[in-house]
């Protein structure tokens, strides 16, 4: 018979917090959200892998995929309209589905942000390369140097201030698009307004394309979430979470249309097509003859990759910090900075391996590689999260009586959009070592369902503390 008492431990860890409250408002949380997005990651370097399968139908499939993730930031709004804590996402599928599969989205999600945030200190080093050769700086400087950089500084900012970090993100990612919706501008009007034709009847492209397109998009788009995982130290959260939420999936998404019309249409015609260029950016500015665009603009994709990573950092690392006060990791990554409030273990751990994975990763391949490999492997994690979260909100809903036929129809329809990029995932199958990427993300799961497994036996009860505390705590 299994012994429930509740472990002494989780007893006094479990409902206490320890981070500032009330200090992030509805900017801070919005710079969250769009930072994770990272506007300036998709149009300086994603664009050109959704084109080469949507072609002139690059904008609907962003329109396409923003309005999928739409339905699920529905789903996670049931939750985050009702309740809120640190590392809510973990807490919200912990409370629709059990302790086991909160403590399963809390898993994947630090696979998601550690991608996402390697993909951050790699575009950092591939813009940080272009400027410095712009400036008339060249020579082999090590890539592991530039991850160093922008490891440390973030990791020092996220440490100092929550709020600052917050707040920087939203400056830096404002002032990059700002960068690029100037040169949107040249291409659009340079010439006189025309509308391209092919791109609005969708010339050429076919379902098949499209499909395996939203992949890349959703790898654009996630990341909107994040928010969430500031819950315990937002301020009026259950207001000010769910709207960015949505507003950042909103801002980002029609500037992902806007741009994919602009970037295909702005290099038609070209010495090359959109689907092989490294910088498309940079192309369009020598193209229309703004290559002063082109400092500014790698300028603001360095800072923009920067702030990918402190964001990532910062999301990541509060979902570390609840489930090791829930006894799921060591208790002192449970803990935090005695003058700053912030969860300085937790960031000080989850940093030293987003910089070890990549420094060891570079010396067997380049560094644009281990950018597409990050995010291709951080989409799945992505894609299960968003499952978890639109299967818990209605059982959740049931549990406190207030599932209704609309919340159960948006919760269908999200999880049936979510197929179309899952099925492009693995159809048609990938080249290797692409193709290995799954059953990577495979082995990270079981060996989470082994550590979860080896944690309940050594403390007895866990489970069942998870799941008082996530009933009864933040409602």
């Amino acid at each position: 018979m299994t012994d429930t008492k509740i472990p002494p431990q989780a007893q006094t860890t479990i409902s206490v917090t320890g981070l500032r409250v009330a200090v992030l408002g509805f900017p801070a949380l919005l710079a969250q959200s769009i930072a994770l997005i990272s506007p300036t990651m998709t149009a300086a370097l994603i664009l050109p892998l959704a084109f080469s399968n949507a072609g002139e139908g690059t904008w609907m499939a962003y329109l396409f995929g923003t309005a999928m993730l739409l339905l699920v930031a529905f789903n996670l709004n049931q939750f985050a309209r009702r309740s809120t804590s640190p590392g809510s996402m973990y807490a919200y599928i912990g409370r629709g589905l059990g302790p086991v599969g909160g403590v399963t989205a809390g898993w994947t999600l630090l696979w998601c942000y550690l991608f996402i945030g390697i993909a951050g200190l790699t575009g950092f080093t591939i813009f940080g390369r272009e400027v410095l050769s712009l400036i008339g700086i060249h020579g082999a400087i090590p890539s592991v140097l530039f991850f160093a950089v922008s490891a440390v500084v973030a990791w020092a900012l996220t440490v100092r201030d929550v709020r600052l970090s917050s707040m920087l993100t939203l400056v830096l990612e404002g002032l990059s698009v700002l960068f690029i919706l100037a040169l949107a501008c040249v291409v659009l009007f340079k010439h006189g307004i025309h509308i391209d034709t092919d791109q609005v009847t969708l010339k050429g492209t076919s379902v098949r394309g499209m499909s395996f397109a939203v992949v890349a998009c959703i790898f654009s788009l996630v990341g909107f979430e994040s928010a969430t995982a500031m819950g315990g130290e937002a301020r009026d959260p259950m207001r000010t979470i769910p709207r960015a939420v949505i507003w950042s999936l909103v801002i980002t998404g029609l500037f992902f249309v806007v741009m994919g019309y602009v970037e295909v249409y702005g290099t038609r015609g070209g010495s090359a097509t959109l689907d092989t260029l490294s910088m498309p950016l940079n192309t369009l500015a020598e193209t229309y003859n703004v290559s002063y665009l082109k400092l500014p603009l790698s300028l603001g994709a360095v800072i923009s990759f920067f702030a990918l990573t402190l964001s990532c950092l910062n999301a990541g690392a509060r979902i570390i910090y609840p489930m090791a006060r829930h006894s799921v990791f060591p208790a002192i990554l449970g803990t935090t900075h005695r003058s700053n409030a912030t969860p300085a273990a937790a960031l000080t751990a989850y940093i030293l391996v987003m910089f070890a994975v990549p420094a060891i990763w570079s010396s067997q391949t380049d560094t644009l590689t281990i950018f597409n490999d990050a995010g291709t492997l951080a989409a799945f994690g992505f894609l299960l999260a968003y499952f978890l979260v639109t299967i818990a909100a209605p059982v959740y809903l049931r549990k406190i009586g207030e599932r209704t036929p609309r919340s159960i129809a948006l919760s269908a329809l999200a999880f049936l959009c979510l197929l179309v990029p899952t099925v492009g995932s693995f159809y048609p199958l990938p080249a290797w070592p692409v193709s290995l990427f799954p059953y990577l993300f495979l082995a990270f799961l079981a060996l989470g369902g082994i550590w979860l497994y080896v944690t309940s036996r050594r403390h007895r009860g866990i489970l069942t503390a998870i799941e008082t505390d996530l009933e009864t705590a933040h409602p």
